[in-house]
């Protein structure tokens, strides 16, 4: 289902990359399931390390299972998501797929340049790397207004200082009624 219209993007980008096709070369032949529910892309190798839908017979050699919310922490580039992915199978395919994720980037100025000449381009790409980077710093700004907003305004999140207060707290009052259960039980009886 999904094959058709991403196959050819991942070819367009792995031609850019002559590194990533001769990872992939060796690994030919072989095939990939990749889960996101809904979604599910089962790939094959070819010879020259391109990628082609899979038989809808094939049994795929490495299976990788991520959630929808582990996406969308990969696409925000959070390095720790990819402690949270399940792969099965293949180890040494799921490690190129691995690897081609973290250092496979579409170079679109190239793209662009061949369409609109290389100035132009070049200066709608970074025209698109300017907004990039203002988008970013205003989510940024904007998660920092609410935590404030939240933990000084109108107490929804406990300040740090706060929580290790507490945890002080709990701590003495743990260590003081240890010490009253043991004045307690070592008082002779009086009958």
């Amino acid at each position: 289902m999904l094959e058709p219209l991403v196959v050819p993007s991942i070819n367009h980008v792995l031609r850019g990359s002559s590194w990533a096709l001769e990872r992939l070369a060796p690994l030919a032949g072989k095939t990939v399931r990749f889960e996101c529910v809904p979604f599910i892309l089962v790939l094959a190798i070819g010879e020259g390390g391109e990628v082609a839908p899979a038989a809808s017979d094939a049994a795929p050699d490495a299976t990788i299972h991520v959630t929808p919310g582990v996406m969308l922490r990969l696409v925000a580039a959070d390095e720790t998501a990819w402690n949270e992915i399940d792969v099965t199978g293949d180890t040494e395919l799921a490690t190129a797929v691995n690897q081609l994720w973290r250092n496979l980037r579409w170079d679109f100025e190239e793209d662009l340049a061949r369409v609109f000449g290389d100035i132009a381009a070049h200066r709608i790409a970074e025209t698109g790397r300017t907004l990039q980077r203002w988008g970013a710093q205003s989510a940024d700004n904007l998660a920092r207004s609410l935590a404030e907003y939240w933990t000084e305004e109108d107490p929804l999140i406990a300040r740090r200082r706060d929580i290790e207060q507490f945890n002080t707290d709990v701590d003495r009052l743990r260590d003081d009624v240890a010490r009253l259960q043991k004045r307690l039980t070592s008082r002779p009886s009086a009958s």
